[in-house]
């Protein structure tokens, strides 16, 4: 089995770099540093990044025997949310995040990974909600990695959590656990 153990940390336009293999993954498979999968070719890989590297479409990845691949995102069912008001939009944007929903954000639109409750809502707020087969790359987190960075100081309404205890939230996230909590951040004192 080909071993995949680093990202290629150089730019495709830093050097001329050959491709010579595919590795293809829905968003929830694209966040595990450790994962038994398949090139397109059907060659079977062990991905074992270092913990908590997550990979996104375009990405670059060194193979154990030199050969670099490249990570595609797979079109998954996703909802698709438009809207022409941006102020409508950041609103939405605003109670998905309340919720710790993931979101990939385009001009005029929000994508999110397929959910009915979810698209109620986003439907009660006044936007246009469609399925579709899409590729899914949500926004990385305020600190560059995944929306829960592991390095980061955990915050919480401008609070740092000091001593490592998380806010309280109430689903499983990756690697860790929340219990979740429905409330308006900016009306916390302190």
């Amino acid at each position: 089995m080909l071993e995949i153990k680093s990202k290629l940390k150089l730019g495709r336009e830093a050097c001329r770099i050959e491709v010579r293999g595919r590795l293809q993954l829905p968003y929830e498979l694209r966040q595990k540093s450790r994962l038994r999968a398949q090139l397109v070719s059907g060659e079977e890989v062990g991905l074992m990044l270092p913990p908590g590297e997550m990979l996104r479409g375009g990405d670059l990845l060194v193979a154990s025997d030199g050969r670099v691949i490249e990570v595609i995102a797979q079109a998954e069912k996703v909802l698709q949310a438009d809207c022409a008001d941006p102020l409508e939009l950041a609103r939405a944007a605003y109670h998905l995040g309340n919720r710790h929903v993931a979101i990939q954000l385009g001009a005029g639109w929000l994508r999110i990974a397929a959910d009915h409750v979810l698209a109620k809502m986003l439907e009660g707020l006044g936007l246009r909600v469609a399925e579709l087969e899409a590729a899914f790359e949500p926004e990385p987190g305020a600190y560059g990695g995944d929306a829960h960075h592991h390095d980061a100081p955990a915050t919480h309404g401008g609070i740092i959590h000091q001593f490592g205890e998380p806010a309280v939230h109430g689903h499983k996230h990756a690697d860790h656990e929340h219990a979740h909590h429905d409330h308006d951040h900016g009306k916390h004192k302190h």
